[in-house]
């Protein structure tokens, strides 16, 4: 993979963050390479952004080789491999490391002037550079978010080496790259432009940000919480309606998974930029999940997505449009378990990674247009969705994702799954007429 320019790789990095939007969410770039970045992260989420002043300590005779990491509120991160194999003693250490701290309070008082740094304490921090290499600097900067009292630590890079997890899975809650190449050698490999960034550029994507931030705080998004009545229980949900929306998409989670499933939301958000609304909502109460039959019982979840289908088609925000179902895992049979039946009509069904084989002697009575999206090194589920087609009689198609496993974690899997899916619906769903 290669990037135009840091700010087309922040674009796409923030694709891949969407999941994050509506969250307390504030983004934090690395002077100065990373700030560009993390701008255009911070844009696609609506969120703040601040610097997180972090210093590379390089090598005296080879300064971008890093031996370490300092920064802010005394935090410091020494790589011993480096140290042993350059040759550098406690004396040239201790005089780069001296150096580097007056350049970080330099950039504070340039950067922020005289502001505090952006509050983190309880919120999402998303820390965002133009590229791993060490990982000295980003392992750094975790620590000195998670100081500051961070909630949650997710380091975000549009491109690393392949042991990008096991370098830095320790020092942050989620990890997100766009890229981990095999012929990884130096992050401005996978750039056309990879020119060095001023303090000038700096200030200003924080004083645009800032500007943008005020503007659109506060902003409808158009997505409320709501309880969706099923049978005598109540579940929780998320229903999210754009303007002009031409149908609602209903999720059906996987096995152990909520109305939160990040994969879920990110699919979510595609949704959204395609004109479809969705809601996303528990199939079982807090209660229900502690008893693990519940998670694998088909009929009973597809029964809460029949009751979740009712309860929406009551709600005015969507009227008259077509509904359609999204499944994942388990959630993929309830979603055509439930599609066999008279009463949901729904206008078009996907499945992710899904178990369709558990809707058994349903499939054949599923009338819905269905798209069953699997991963190519998913080679058991693939087989099973194989079989499970065989079986539908309706108009239907198999999309095998190259190089996916079952969760689509794999770079750029996530988003062809979006992208399918919002074809799928966006083809199938008019205007519903009942």
């Amino acid at each position: 993979m290669r990037f135009a320019n840091r700010p087309q790789a922040g674009r796409r990095l923030g694709e891949r963050l969407e999941y994050l939007r509506g969250q307390d969410v504030v983004v934090l770039g690395l002077p100065r390479g990373g700030v560009p970045v993390a701008a255009a992260v911070a844009e696609a989420l609506d969120a703040p952004l601040d610097v997180l002043l972090v210093r590379k300590l390089g090598v005296p005779y080879q300064p971008e080789l890093g031996m370490g990491a300092i920064g802010e509120d005394g935090v410091r991160v020494i790589n011993q491999e480096v140290l042993r194999a350059t040759g550098v003693g406690p004396d040239d250490l201790a005089a780069v490391e001296e150096r580097e701290r007056r350049v970080l309070a330099e950039r504070g008082a340039r950067y922020r002037g005289a502001a505090p740094p952006a509050p983190v304490a309880g919120r999402t921090a998303v820390v965002v550079d133009d590229g791993v290499a060490t990982g000295s600097t980003a392992r750094v900067a975790c620590r000195l978010a998670r100081a500051r009292g961070a909630a949650r630590t997710v380091l975000a890079v549009p491109v690393a080496p392949r042991d990008f997890a096991r370098r830095l899975g320790e020092d942050a809650d989620d990890l997100v790259c766009l890229d981990t190449p095999w012929d990884f050698a130096a992050v401005g490999q996978f750039y056309t432009d990879f020119t060095q960034v001023e303090d000038d550029e700096v200030t200003a994507c924080l004083r645009r940000a800032a500007e943008r931030h005020r503007h659109t705080v506060g902003a409808a998004s158009g997505a409320r919480e709501v309880t969706v009545t099923a049978g005598a229980v109540r579940l929780g949900g998320r229903l999210t309606v754009p303007d002009g929306a031409t149908g609602v998409v209903l999720f059906a989670h996987g096995s152990g998974s909520s109305r939160h499933s990040p994969r879920n939301r990110f699919v979510a958000e595609g949704l959204h930029r395609a004109g479809l609304g969705t809601l996303l909502f528990d199939l079982l109460t807090d209660a229900e999940e502690a008893d693990r039959g519940n998670v694998f019982d088909i009929g009973l979840l597809a029964g809460r997505l029949l009751d979740a289908t009712a309860w929406l088609r009551e709600e005015p925000d969507a009227e008259g449009l077509a509904l359609g179902y999204f499944g994942a895992s388990t959630g993929a049979a309830a979603a055509l378990w439930a599609a066999a039946d008279p009463a949901a009509r729904p206008a078009a069904v996907v499945s992710r990674g899904g178990r369709p084989d558990l809707a058994g002697a349903r499939l054949p009575e599923v009338t819905a247009p269905t798209l069953l999206i699997v991963g190519g090194a998913d080679p058991m589920v693939l087989d099973l969705n194989r079989d499970a087609q065989a079986r539908l009689r309706c108009e239907n198609r198999l999309a095998v994702v190259p190089r996916a496993t079952h969760l689509f974690e794999e770079p750029g899997t996530l988003e062809r799954v979006t992208e399918l899916a919002c074809a799928w619906f966006t083809d199938h769903m008019a205007p519903a007429h009942v």
